[in-house]
């Protein structure tokens, strides 16, 4: 019998590879011959380098970056497939969580550090660059990346515009003479789970600008100069990018990348799964158990577990589904490729000790699991 579990990490409390070990813990209490894959998946943001270093055996490096408020910070990206490939977040540099509440300010956070994140992968030979969008702090279009990575963003009198969306207002002249010729011989596979435009109502600055400090008032403003740096994207570069699904990724990110390095933006879970080869691992499979710290409704936007759950649906294998705790409503989960989904926490409980026993309560509830699928299915699988 063969297994595949892959799962998400829980949040605050265990890596994806930690949960797919007590899965497997739990398990082989009662099918300790069977053959177990363990692949942790992630869908793009937060943990995807540790998943994807962890399962295709690659390494991290720490660099000192700028952080999103222009203060020095280290930030880590991950090189697999024996270093072709970069495995990079956005978060790890110019992320929302670096920047505390009182102090967001998306006038000012830059994108800087990200695309000096892109110029170390570069400095280490990359052939491949697979970055996540998620949980970015800025509103910049990706101007500090662009001008991190060589490009001239000037004001009418030549200088460097300023950081963050404010800068974007003195931008007058766009130069990609001198952008790193090294990024010509790089893919770009960007994980993007939202289809936003680059401006207007449902643009970077109205939708996402207000978590990341943009007040109302400056809305109107922000967007508009978004829009000025969106129109020179498309002189410059010849790409569409101002209605491209997409652009308005991580406060329009997604537009540089589209514009200036041809990336291909693509749902995390998916540049995730294909880079595991999880697909072909999954029609092998006899079993896929996935999960993640909360499943409920938001589970089925692209999230990982849903991602696997599909796969399994898709190649008519049976998948379960575990979480640290699930929603009142687990039909919308069950309807969405899932067998049957179990929560570890079989009674209420503070979240501090949820957390901190959530190894011994996974294994515990994966245990119980498998010893009711052994009384259905033949003693000779186990």
């Amino acid at each position: 019998m063969k297994i595949v579990i892959s799962p998400d990490s829980f949040k605050e409390s265990l890596s994806a590879m930690e949960v797919a070990m007590a899965i497997r813990s739990g398990f082989q209490k009662a099918w300790p011959n069977a053959e177990y894959c363990l692949l942790p998946v992630a869908d793009g943001g937060e943990g995807t380098v540790q998943t994807l270093v962890d399962a295709l055996g690659g390494y991290q490096l720490s660099v000192p970056v700028t952080g999103p408020c222009g203060s020095p910070v280290e930030a880590a990206f991950g090189l697999v497939e024996e270093g072709r490939t970069a495995v990079i977040e956005m978060a790890a540099a110019s992320g929302l969580e670096m920047t505390p509440i009182a102090h967001r300010d998306a006038g000012t956070t830059t994108s800087f550090g990200t695309g000096e994140l892109i110029r170390a992968a570069l400095d280490q030979g990359v052939s491949r660059i697979i970055l996540g969008l998620g949980g970015s702090a800025t509103n910049d279009g990706g101007a500090g990346m662009l001008q991190a990575l060589g490009c001239d963003l000037s004001d009418s009198a030549g200088a460097p515009i300023g950081p963050g969306a404010r800068g974007l207002g003195d931008l007058s002249n766009m130069g990609l003479s001198a952008l790193d010729p090294r990024l010509q011989g790089v893919r770009f596979d960007v994980a993007c789970d939202v289809t936003n435009p680059l401006v207007g109502p449902q643009g970077a600055t109205a939708v996402f600008g207000p978590q990341k400090g943009v007040t109302a008032a400056d809305i109107p403003r922000f967007d508009g100069h978004l829009r000025h740096f969106g129109m020179l994207l498309e002189q410059v570069t010849g790409h569409a990018v101002l209605d491209a699904p997409g652009a308005g990724a991580a406060g329009g990110m997604g537009a540089a990348l589209l514009a200036v390095v041809g990336a291909s933006l693509q749902p995390g879970i998916d540049i995730v799964t294909q880079a595991l080869r999880l697909p072909e691992l999954i029609r092998q499979a006899d079993l896929v158990i996935t999960g993640e710290g909360r499943m409920d409704s938001q589970s089925i936007q692209g999230k990982a577990p849903i991602g696997v759950a599909r796969l399994a649906q898709q190649a008519g294998v049976p998948v379960i589904g575990i979480a640290g705790a699930l929603a009142d409503d687990t039909t919308v989960l069950t309807s969405n490729g899932f067998d049957a989904v179990f929560a570890c926490t079989q009674r209420p409980m503070p979240l501090a000790e949820a957390l901190t026993d959530a190894s011994q309560r996974l294994e515990s509830v994966a245990g119980n699991i498998a010893f009711t699928l052994r009384v259905r299915m033949p003693q000779s699988k186990a």
